[in-house]
């Protein structure tokens, strides 16, 4: 029998997979108390047998998922598996895109948009159903803290919104504010978030500005405007009428600003072009931002309209490092004020348009164009002219500020911030974080601004360079930092000061 058995087993062998199980078994039942040892050379042939089946189907596979797609589908049930998304494209979404439309407009609570089976006798119908909730209230108050370019610093605000009075969804506002520099506006304003056919919405505001200059430029400002445009998510393109005054009370202005002293009017174009990628406003730690804006001055045929032309850029990157939430900001800005029209060579600009670099704004946040370097107090930066002795200044005595800031004409500033988390678990749940940054910045008058004395040798020698730490406290409505300055290099006639300094913006 013990014959049979072998002769057979051995018949069987080229069977491959059958053949092995008969030898196996005939050993076993030989060596009896000895069925280790075939169990320890025999399952290593079969593991490496399998191994290599296994290979041969993994090399199989996308060949089989190209000709079965539902094999593919399996396999993201059997496990999660890496796949790179070439395009992603969703169809049928008018429904959801009429109603955010609805909802942008601002003049409803809650907006549902439901579709239903249309009657039987019209096949192939759907009922579209609009449920909206209207406010219980038609006005609206806000308070907060912003930052706008026009003061170069931040400004407590107020106001009073009433919406869709005339069922057109438009908005009217009235608005009070108050900045860290003692300006003070009102203003009334109306929106409409849809004008025409246009996907813009339509924005006109009458205003009174009133800013107090006498500390660092021995001018107040008082100003009467009316502005009407179109505004998008990336673009803005708007007309100003601006009646303007200067005046000096105390008499002690320099020569440059008595000159641009008295009564002014600007009628302007001005577009802006804005595209901000950045995760957060606040905190960014990827992605880039960038902000165009041009203002055309002298439109209209009064031969007394302020004419020139001004340019504005703004480039920021914001690179994540991948280490305690680490990311490296970088920022250039650039800005370029000439006078055109009929002797415009013997022209100056005014004083009122001109760049101003310094105070209190951060680095990372805005796009405001070159206006901030870190340890500079507001308008502490660039050309300046002696002003007069004040007739109560007795003598021997000298005034507090000797020196009227002028600003420039040509601006350009740049920064490198270096942000990470602090290692306490509570400071890290509020985002508050630290960094360290460096900033430089330069700015020039018109009667610099020829070929020969414009060189890249006295742009580098000619600026200014600061750098510091810091700890940064986001909150909802405003960046707060509180930052140690030193300033590397500075001229006599600059303002700026190596310590502590508080810098503060808004995002709104």
């Amino acid at each position: 029998m013990e014959g049979e058995a072998t002769g057979s087993s051995e018949e069987e062998e080229p069977k491959g997979e059958q053949s092995f199980h008969g030898v196996y078994t005939e050993h076993s039942e030989k060596d009896g108390d000895n069925l280790v040892a075939p169990s320890l050379e025999e399952p290593p042939q079969v593991a490496e047998e399998e191994e290599d089946e296994e290979d041969e189907e993994v090399e199989e596979e996308p060949q089989s998922w190209r000709a079965s797609p539902e094999r593919l589908f399996w396999k993201f049930a059997e496990q999660p598996m890496k796949l790179r998304v070439h395009d992603l494209r969703i169809e049928g979404n008018e429904v959801a895109r009429a109603n955010a439309h609805i909802e942008s407009l601002g003049i409803f609570e809650e907006c549902v948009i439901s579709l239903e089976p249309g009657p039987v006798e019209l096949p192939g119908t759907a009922n579209v159903i609009v449920s909206v909730k209207e406010p219980s209230r038609v006005y609206s108050g806000d308070m907060g803290v912003y930052t706008k370019p026009e003061t170069r610093n931040c400004i407590f605000e107020g106001s009073l919104k009433l919406k869709n009075l005339l069922g057109r969804a438009e908005t009217w506002d009235g608005t009070g504010s108050y900045s860290w520099d003692g300006a003070t506006e009102f203003s009334a304003g109306l929106y409409y978030p849809r004008f025409k056919d246009f996907p813009a919405a339509f924005v006109t505001r009458a205003s009174i500005f009133g800013q107090d200059w006498m500390k660092y430029s021995s001018y107040t400002e008082r100003i009467v405007g009316l502005s009407a445009g179109l505004v998008s998510k990336r673009h803005d393109l708007s007309y100003n009428l601006t009646w303007r005054t200067l005046e000096d009370p105390v008499r002690t202005a320099s020569r440059s600003v008595r000159r641009q002293l008295g009564h002014s009017f600007l009628s302007s174009l001005k577009y802006t072009f804005k595209i901000d990628k950045r995760d957060s406003p606040l905190r960014p730690t990827k992605g880039y931002a960038f902000r165009s804006a041009t203002q055309i001055a002298g439109i209209g045929p009064d031969s007394n309209l302020l004419r020139f032309v001004r340019q504005e850029l703004d480039v920021r990157c914001a690179i994540p490092l991948g280490f305690y939430n680490a990311a490296l900001n970088v920022g250039i800005s650039g800005g370029l004020i000439m006078p055109w029209g009929e002797g415009f060579r013997q022209k100056t600009t005014s004083i009122s348009d001109r760049f101003f670099i310094g105070g209190h704004t951060p680095l990372v946040c805005g796009l405001d164009g070159p206006v901030t370097v870190s340890g500079f107090r507001s308008r502490g930066l660039g050309p300046m002219d002696l002003r007069r002795r004040a007739p109560t200044v007795t003598e021997g005595s000298e005034p507090a500020e000797t020196k009227d800031t002028l600003g420039g004409d040509l601006a350009l500033t740049g920064f490198a911030d270096l942000s990470f988390d602090l290692p306490l678990n509570f400071l890290r749940e509020q985002d508050i974080h630290a960094h360290c940054f460096v900033s430089a910045g330069n700015l020039f008058g018109l009667p610099e601004l020829d070929r020969q004395s414009m060189t890249w040798e006295k742009i580098y020698s000619s600026t200014r360079v600061s750098a510091g730490a810091g700890v940064v406290i986001p909150t909802r409505i405003l960046r707060l930092e509180i930052n140690f300055c030193r300033i590397l290099r500075q001229f006599d006639s600059d303002c700026g000061k190596t310590g502590f300094q508080v810098s503060f913006a808004s995002p709104f």
